[in-house]
């Protein structure tokens, strides 16, 4: 008796895929001979270890060095940064000058000024006019920080922040001074940080992208451009997911009409092994990062719906970041937003809102951005407090730097204007790691010079890096014959405000 062999039922996929391995074998074996026969003879005149490397590391992408991630034990685990676009007046906000009363309308002092560069908008100005603020400040909470009457809200949680007034920036025009902030170089190109952090450490969550970016919608001012949140030259999957608002968060993540999706999970195994031979073919590094975005879009088509349906926040949450939080793409419903995708363990949440570009009608316009942004601002501090997720979440509120302590064109006795200024600002920082209730560093009493404790944007990179456990000097990236890092080559980790 003779045992019958059963063929496997003929699958049109197997053979067409067996048929497109065939023709990328013949064709990789006759492009790569030629090099592979000269490889072996250089391989024994240099010795294995010197051509291919230490063949006992663990597995690296190609351009990264050798360094596991976390260099030591985290204090953060996300981020969310509340970017706010223009360059907030810290004069009006939180560095508090009654000396300037003393100078009001006068001339700002030539040793004040020095001959640090001014933009083209008030170089030829006559003089410079001291301006003081229209608004009040009082102290608050145990800290006894001080805050302008335009943030009652952010006076409330003060306890829980890490002011820093010495903030400096080496750019003094918006496009090259947000680009230096969000990518360590005033250049476009570099990876911005959330690209960093993407690649350095991974996903916490693998139904979300790493690292999602929420813009305030009708935003007026200096534009924001999608490549401050690109990857820069790190692969692609490392770049920043915009959500949008409206019924498509995610452009082009639906079904086309008419298409139920039934059929979507086998079109993505087919197309995965045909990406597969291409890669084991070409070792594009793209070819990986394709498939992994492919197969997190299709994940997305469940998570993204169920983080972004707001019908179950109660209505005191809604009440504690203000009305606005009801209109989805507002500032306070994009806090409200970044608070459920903290939740969901998305590592890096960028937050970009425009508006703070005062150059003339300045108290008019900071009254109006304070307030559409104080109270959700603070709520959001609350929220993740009462959560217990404020710990190991980072907080940063800042923009890409202050402004003049003198008035841009006229100066009137209830309207004035304030020029950008770098030489000094004020951001703050809270949660994960970061001390509370805490201030550093000093300005002079015109609020136009650092006088103790200066902080670079380097310092703040390499500062929020060690909050996510990385040394800002091993997280480094081979392009084009040179090493690339966030910090570029200097920064300090700015260990007086950590605890």
């Amino acid at each position: 008796m003779h045992d019958h062999h059963h063929e496997p039922p003929f699958d049109p996929m197997n053979r067409d895929l067996a048929q497109v391995k065939k023709v990328l074998d013949r064709r990789t074996f006759l492009t790569k001979t030629s090099m592979g026969l000269g490889a072996v003879a250089l391989g024994t005149l240099l010795g294995k270890s010197s051509l291919f490397g230490n063949t006992n590391a663990a597995p690296v992408e190609e351009g990264v060095t050798a360094t596991v991630f976390p260099n030591y034990l985290p204090k953060a685990k996300r981020i969310v940064y509340l970017f706010q676009s223009g360059g907030p007046s810290q004069l009006e906000l939180f560095d508090y000058k009654p000396e300037l009363e003393k100078y009001q309308a006068q001339d700002l002092p030539a040793s004040v000024r020095g001959n640090q560069r001014l933009t083209g908008m008030s170089a030829e100005q006559s003089i410079f006019p001291v301006a003081s603020s229209l608004f009040k400040f009082q102290q608050y909470g145990e800290s006894k920080a001080w805050v302008s009457e335009l943030m009652p809200y952010t006076a409330e949680v003060v306890d829980d922040l890490c002011f820093i007034k010495s903030m400096n920036t080496d750019a003094i025009n918006h496009d090259p001074a947000t680009t230096f902030f969000q990518s360590g170089n005033q250049i476009a190109g570099r990876p911005s940080i959330g690209a960093w952090l993407s690649y350095g450490l991974g996903s916490d969550n693998e139904n979300l992208p790493t690292f999602i970016v929420l813009v305030s919608k009708n935003g007026s001012g200096q534009p924001l451009m999608a490549r401050l949140w690109s990857n820069g030259f790190l692969p692609s999957r490392h770049q920043g997911v915009e959500f949008r608002s409206g019924k498509d968060p995610v452009l082009y993540l639906g079904n086309p009409e008419g298409y139920d999706g039934k059929d979507r999970r086998q079109m993505l195994d087919y197309l995965k092994s045909l990406n597969q031979l291409q890669e084991d073919t070409y070792g594009d590094p793209e070819i990986n990062t394709r498939i992994s975005q492919y197969e997190m879009a299709y994940r997305m088509q469940t998570s993204v719906p169920e983080v972004t349906d707001m019908s179950n926040e109660p209505d005191w949450v809604y009440d504690m970041y203000g009305k606005d939080s009801r209109d989805p793409g507002t500032y306070a419903a994009n806090c409200l937003l970044a608070r459920r995708l903290l939740e969901k363990d998305v590592k890096f949440v960028q937050l970009y809102h425009q508006g703070w570009d005062h150059h003339g009608s300045l108290p008019g316009g900071m009254k109006e951005q304070c307030a559409k942004t104080d109270q959700a601002t603070a709520a959001l501090i609350k929220d993740l407090k009462q959560r217990g997720l404020l710990e190991d979440t980072l907080v940063v509120w800042g923009g890409e730097f202050g402004r003049t302590a003198y008035s841009q064109g006229k100066l009137s006795k209830d309207n004035y204007g304030r020029d950008h200024h770098p030489r000094c600002f004020t951001m703050w920082m809270a949660g994960a790691g970061v001390k509370p209730g805490f201030s550093y560093g000093e300005t002079d009493d015109f609020g136009y010079n650092v006088v103790k404790d200066p902080v670079h944007v380097h310092d703040f990179h390499a500062t929020l890096l060690h909050l996510f456990g990385i040394d800002h000097e091993k997280l480094v990236y081979r392009y084009q014959g040179r090493r690339f890092r966030l910090t570029d080559v200097s920064g300090h980790v700015v260990k007086d405000i950590l605890t």
